[in-house]
């Protein structure tokens, strides 16, 4: 398939360069498509040496093949990614000032666009009406993802993962995005179907520009946990938060990552997943409480103590339950939480976690016990799985070994649940 990929002048213009390996792995000829404001992002031999076709921005060039029309023309599918507010407003108006707009006037074929901007700009009334008259004529316009932006803020506008971009892009043209049968999740799996979303890592709170309150969570359950899901049938996305990039790179292509980095990030990401997703596993260690502000430059000793004052974190898993409560999830939504205790004068680290299975109103639970350096960056775990039943939390199952090995099972463990 021959696919024309526009670029627009965002910073998540990188992003773009994901999406076009992605969508070459899968054996489909790309032709990247900048804007000149995207060259200033991501330059022209990355385009070239990436896609292996030549890079243009206007329709002054390749006059002899009559390029502005030819490239449109000859395109099984349209992508734009990331598309600002600006594109919007001028494809909505037929304006043909540069290849990429030309382009989008002759093509034919779907059109895909994933819009990446600040929120307020997503938001604002002029947008609203050109994405509502593209849809209108046809386009499919991706929602932006929720989370960390460009500065300091967090809300919609984020572009999405290049994956779940190419995902849509190869729908709208009725193929698989899958990249070869090896890849792909099972068909007759247990979960088969069903959009799983896994949380993984550790939440970073900032103090000041290069100093944050964290925790010790590789990611490792959380990421064995998603690949499993995949196994299982599942479509299934990862929210990472400060996963280590190999732990990433180790996920099978079926799986879409999105990365966030603090509680509101996740919170937000959580949040734009629940209308849609069949189950939503918690595994990741948020962060309880972050500072009341961030200092703005780095702090520097002064030979005195220094009190910080922390305020407490929304509670994620418990917002998720009364989103579906209060009928505004996907009906029927499986939601499981994690408990990773270490006991205390108020009791066992078991007994804690039965407890708070019962206080969050959670489905399924999966505790384990991190005392005495266990689970943490290892590479085995010991969990052990409860349900609420009508005297208290019911063990559902107990799970030792590779945090593989554990993860198939609390997958297994997930899909019997969905099935009572």
């Amino acid at each position: 398939m021959r696919v024309v990929l526009g670029v627009t002048g965002g910073i998540a213009a990188y992003k773009a360069a994901h999406v076009l390996r992605g969508l070459r792995e899968r054996g489909h000829a790309v032709r990247v498509v900048p804007t000149e404001a995207a060259l200033r992002f991501v330059g022209a031999p990355t385009w070239e040496a990436l896609s292996g076709e030549p890079v243009s921005t206007t329709v002054f060039e390749g006059v002899e093949n009559v390029e502005h029309v030819r490239i449109g023309h000859e395109a099984d599918l349209v992508v734009v990614a990331p598309a600002t507010a600006d594109l919007l407003a001028r494809a909505r108006g037929g304006m043909a000032d540069d290849l990429l707009t030309a382009t989008l006037l002759t093509a034919t074929c779907p059109v895909v666009v994933a819009p990446a901007m600040h929120t307020e700009m997503w938001f604002n009334a002029a947008t609203v009406d050109n994405v509502a008259a593209l849809r209108a004529r046809g386009w499919t316009v991706i929602e932006p993802a929720s989370g960390r932006l460009t500065g300091a803020d967090t809300g919609p506008g984020r572009l999405p993962e290049p994956d779940d971009i190419i995902r849509t892009a190869l729908a709208a043209t009725g193929r698989s995005a899958a990249p070869g049968p090896q890849d792909s999740p099972s068909a007759h799996g247990p979960l088969a179907g069903a959009a799983v979303v896994v949380s993984a890592g550790g939440t970073r709170e900032p103090l000041d520009p290069v100093r944050f309150l964290g925790n010790r969570s590789s990611g490792k359950q959380g990421a064995a946990l998603v690949a499993a899901a995949a196994a299982a049938g599942a479509q299934a996305t990862l929210i990472a938060a400060n996963v280590d990039s190999g732990v990433l790179a180790e996920l099978p292509a079926a799986v879409a990552v999105e990365q966030v980095n603090t509680t509101a990030e996740l919170e937000a990401a959580c949040a734009a997943h629940a209308s849609h997703a069949d189950v939503i596993i918690m595994a990741a260690a948020v962060a309880d409480y972050r500072p009341a502000a961030a200092a703005e430059h780095k702090m520097k000793k002064s030979g005195d103590d220094l009190t910080i004052a922390l305020v407490e974190n929304p509670d994620i898993l418990r917002g998720l339950v009364e989103l579906r409560d209060a009928g505004r999830a996907r009906t029927g939504q499986l939601l499981v939480g994690f408990a990773a205790e270490t006991g205390s004068h108020d009791g066992s680290a078991e007994s804690l976690a039965q407890a708070k299975l019962l206080r969050k109103g959670c489905d399924l639970l999966v505790f384990n016990d991190v005392s005495g350096d266990r689970a943490f960056g290892r590479d085995d775990n010991a969990v052990v799985v409860y349900r609420a039943g009508t005297g208290g939390a019911e063990e559902v199952t107990r799970s030792e070994g590779s945090k593989a090995d554990v993860s198939k099972d609390v997958i297994a463990a997930v899909a019997a649940e969905r099935s009572r």
